[in-house]
Order: C-alpha cells, then structure tokens, then sequence
C-alpha cells in the first residue's frame, strides 16, 4: 500500500475506528509480510499515548496446525489468547491473508473441533465488546491473494479499497462521520419494525426484530464498514432464502446455497457446490443451524462481489444472514462457535416489507422510509 495511504490509513484506525486512549492495551494481530502497516498502527497508537502489543503470524502457520495437530492440540487454547481476550482494551486484526485457499482441503471436522474449543473466547470478546470494555476493529488490506479472488490486479484492488475507505479524502474522519449519521437514520427507522418479509429469486423469507436493537457499522468495528445489522428473535425465522454470490468461510466456497428455516432452526441445507462443508458447519453445535444476524448493505461504493465477506456483506442493495452467534448488543441470545455471513443481493427485484408494507425496492429503501 502507498505510504501516504498507509499513514492515513493507521490515523483512521487508532484515532476514529478505536479511539485509543492514554494507557491503552493495543493488540495489533497481522501477517508477518504486513509489517509496514504494523509498525505504521503501531507509531500512531504510540502518538495516542497506548500501548501496542503485537501478535504475529507466519504464512502458513495455521495452516500446519489444521493439518498436523492432534485431536489434543485441537482442543488446547494457547495462554496468550485467554490473556489477549481478557486484558485488551483494543484490538486491531488486519485481514490480510497471503493465501486465501491455505484451508481449502482442510478437514471440515477438524475446523469445526477447533471452532468448539475456541467458542469461550469468541463468546467473551463478543461480550467485552458489546460492553464496551473492548473497542475491535477487523480491516481490509490488499494482498495479491485477495486481488486475485476478486479478479483485480493488486493495483486494482488497492485503488478499491482506498476508494471504499476514503483513504484519499482530505479528510476522512469527517466523511466516515456523516456516513454514520446516514447509517443512524436507516438503524432508528429499523428499530420501530416487528416483522420482516425478504422477497427474491429463490428467496420467501420471514423474521421478526421487534424488541432487538439495530446497529449502524460505519468504520468502527469493521473497516471499510458500510450496514445495520441485529439479531433477530431466535425462534421467529422461518422460510427459505437463497443466496446470490458464494458463502465463503475459512478459505472454503460454498456456491449456490439455499437454507430452509422452520421454527427457527435450518431444516435444510443444499447447495451446487461445498455442500457437505456447509452441513458440517452448521451441524458443530446446536446454535449453528439459528440465525445469529440480520442485516443491510449499505456502502454504495462497493457494488462487486469481491470474495472478501469484509467487503462483500458491505454492498449496496444486498442483505446477509449469519449463521450461529449473535453479536450480545443487538439483545440476540443465539450461542455458537460459528458466524458465517451470507449475501443476498436485492438490487434486481428485490422487496423487503417491514409489518406489512413494501419499504425496500430494488436494492434501495423507498423514499420516505428513512427520515
């Protein structure tokens, strides 16, 4: 990445995303071949009086463990994470990955067992952050892994990605500030609804959100960031959805992918391609086959699919579910060691009636929806 980039890109970080404070815990978790940008996090959180601690990880390190660790070693947790977990009270995770198909032959069975025994620390940092104990932020980052999953040149994705966080803008903060006053509208309209009714090609889908909180994602948690997501109540899904682009979860892609709901709890899942990945994910535990998340893409600087579900649940005029826990802000009780975004895109006929009446056309809220 550009170096005037870079820099912009660690000021937004440190100084808007996270706002770090005197005495902060810093946690900065990336790649080893990414550490321009770690040491650039790292001498803006300095500036801001924290304290950075960072965890690197070798290219191909979790990849050997998947494939060599014993049923033992798959369930131990290192010290370091229950620390990290606990004592944190910033954590900066670049999404940078050398190899996005590292885990792609990967036993699906082995994965999940890992999942399961990490499901306490990923219930705990979901807890820490809903509490505000934790401020997180998960950023995108072009790597020619990436550029090639998106089928961009890596100068092509760079562009993409400066473009989608503003990282040339004169200033930044200010615009990713108005953009949350857009996102606070959508969250507070959303935050009236009961009943939700999605409509699309293969997709007849109902849920209900009354009583749960919506939250507007503008840069704060995710980066680049552009929704309002919540959970919706656990035992009110119920229908069918299929979704437009490839769920993509731990360098696996599942294409084609249709979920059936009753009560709930997915009765059915098929898919074209990955199928039996996707059964064994959303059969590791009981809160996988629940809805842990709901929620609308609304950054209309993205608009193609990108194979990087940071971007891709971001896009204007598509909606994701995730499958397994809930994020604890949004008043969502699903538990699971699972969370797997899945897109479906609107912009090509799609409705969304909110209590009975057609609010959402096309990819867009209708005029007047949103005050």
């Amino acid at each position: 990445m550009r170096s005037d980039r870079l820099e912009a890109l660690a000021r937004i970080l440190v100084r808007y995303s996270t706002a770090v404070r005197p005495g902060d815990v810093c946690v900065i978790d990336a790649p080893a071949y990414c550490s321009e940008f770690v040491l650039a996090v790292s001498r803006e959180i300095l500036r801001a009086g924290g304290h950075p601690v960072t965890r690197i990880e070798l290219d191909g390190a979790v990849e050997l463990f998947a494939r060599e660790a014993s049923e033992e070693t798959l369930d131990w947790i290192d010290p370091g994470s229950e620390v990290v977990t606990e004592q944190s009270d910033v954590r900066i995770v670049l999404d940078a990955e050398w190899n996005s198909r590292a885990l792609a032959t990967a036993d699906p069975a082995r994965l999940a067992r890992r999942s399961r025994a990490r499901s306490h620390l990923t219930k705990r940092f979901l807890e820490r952050g809903a509490s505000g104990d934790l401020r997180w932020v998960v950023v995108g980052y072009p790597t020619l892994s990436a550029a090639q999953d998106a089928g961009l040149s890596l100068h092509d994705y760079e562009e993409l990605l400066a473009a989608t966080c503003l990282l040339d803008d004169p200033d930044p903060v200010a615009r990713w500030e108005a953009f949350a006053v857009e996102l606070q509208h959508a969250a507070t309209y959303l935050d009236t609804v009961d009943e939700l009714h999605f409509l699309a090609e293969g997709t007849d889908l109902r849920l209900r959100v009354g009583g749960r909180s919506w939250v507007p994602c503008s840069g704060r948690e995710n980066f680049p960031d552009g929704e309002v997501f919540t959970g919706p109540v656990e035992s009110s899904v119920e229908g069918t959805i299929a979704f437009s682009f490839p769920a993509v979860y731990r360098a696996r892609e599942v294409t084609g992918a249709r979920l059936r709901f009753v009560g709930g709890e997915v009765v059915e899942a098929t898919a074209t391609s990955g199928q039996e990945f996707l059964r064994a994910m959303i059969a590791q535990d009981e809160g996988a086959r629940r809805v842990g998340e709901i929620a609308f893409g609304l950054n209309e600087s993205l608009t193609e699919f990108s194979r990087s579900t940071l971007l891709d649940e971001k896009i204007g005029g598509t909606m994701h579910l995730a499958l397994g826990a809930s994020y604890p802000e949004t008043g969502g009780l699903n538990e699971s060691a699972l969370h797997w975004d899945m897109v479906c895109d609107l912009r090509c006929g799609g409705e969304v009636w909110a209590d009975g009446r057609v609010v959402y056309r096309d990819g867009r809220f209708l005029p007047g929806v949103l005050k």
